[in-house]
């Protein structure tokens, strides 16, 4: 169950990846950053939660807004000057803003750890004879109910089918009357809001942050999304999901320093024989 915790928060994580991509065709690894950007936040905004008498998880809020300044911010300056110029720029320009975000965190905050303090107060279950901890089905409530909600948001919602018609052609989707920008900076809001509830989640079961978090934890939700399809809402459930199970098995079963390996691993062999992954589907290149 372990492997089942680790892997909701691997796919919501991966959830806002494919968000990015699924528009305007580009990783943003900074997207790791936003999540350590939302735990920090949840650290600080958590105790005037409880000194306001409010839910400790009312932080979220205050996370999510925080988390979406940051990521249109960083649409706006580092991303947009740099749209339809070469894959290499646009790789170089989100692999900087991530380091900026990161050394930016250990100015502020330094480099300690910090624990969050708890949200929730979950008691452990009994199912088929198994012990599940609440942390790991609300995670994976969560994650489930995220998944549905932008699946039919991005499917029958006018604004979803102006986010699915920007990446097909933009000069068409200009020509009906999409505002191609707007429909990038809301993509750019709707993937840091879902890292914000990432670092939620995160926080609820691990509890320990610092400016590393977002490296770390953004490489291994990369895999999960290119593992699942990126691209693919569902694929970036399933690929979060299976690579903690993976991972878990490989602690348990195998060598335990060998599931770092044993992940990247996975990424090598699904771009050499099916780049598309499990749920992704080839894109054609117009030229």
């Amino acid at each position: 169950m372990y492997g089942l915790n680790l892997g909701s928060v691997y796919a919501l994580t991966a959830l806002g990846y494919t968000m990015v991509y699924g528009i305007i065709r580009m990783i943003n690894f900074a997207h790791g950053d936003f999540i350590m950007v939302g735990g920090f936040t949840l650290f600080y905004t958590i105790p005037v939660m409880n000194s306001l008498g409010l839910p400790p998880w009312f932080a979220v809020f205050a996370a999510i807004i925080v988390c979406v300044f940051v990521g249109v911010l960083t649409e706006q300056i580092a991303y947009k000057p740099v749209r339809g110029q070469s894959s290499t720029t646009a790789l170089i320009t989100a692999l900087g803003m991530s380091l900026v975000l990161e050394n930016g965190a250990l100015v502020l905050f330094g480099s300690s750890p910090r624990n969050v303090p708890p949200m929730f107060s979950l008691p452990t279950i009994t199912l088929f004879g198994a012990s599940v901890s609440g942390q790991t089905l609300l995670t994976l409530g969560i994650g489930i109910i995220v998944m549905l909600v932008l699946s039919l948001f991005i499917k029958y919602t006018k604004l979803g089918k102006a986010m699915r018609a920007v990446p097909e052609d933009k000069t068409a989707s200009t020509l009906v009357g999409i505002n191609v920008n707007k429909i990038i900076t809301i993509t750019f809001a709707i993937g840091s809001g879902l890292a914000a509830v990432a670092s939620m989640m995160y926080t609820t079961s691990y509890v320990s942050i610092k400016n590393e978090l977002g490296i770390t934890l953004g490489l291994k939700a990369f895999v999960a999304a290119v593992f699942g399809g990126i691209g693919s809402v569902t694929g970036a459930m399933a690929g979060g999901l299976l690579l903690g199970i993976i991972e878990n098995l490989v602690k348990v079963y195998m060598l335990p320093g060998a599931y770092e390996a044993v992940t990247y691993m996975i990424l090598i062999i699904v771009l050499l024989v099916r780049p598309t992954g499990l749920f992704g589907k080839a894109v054609s290149e117009k030229v």
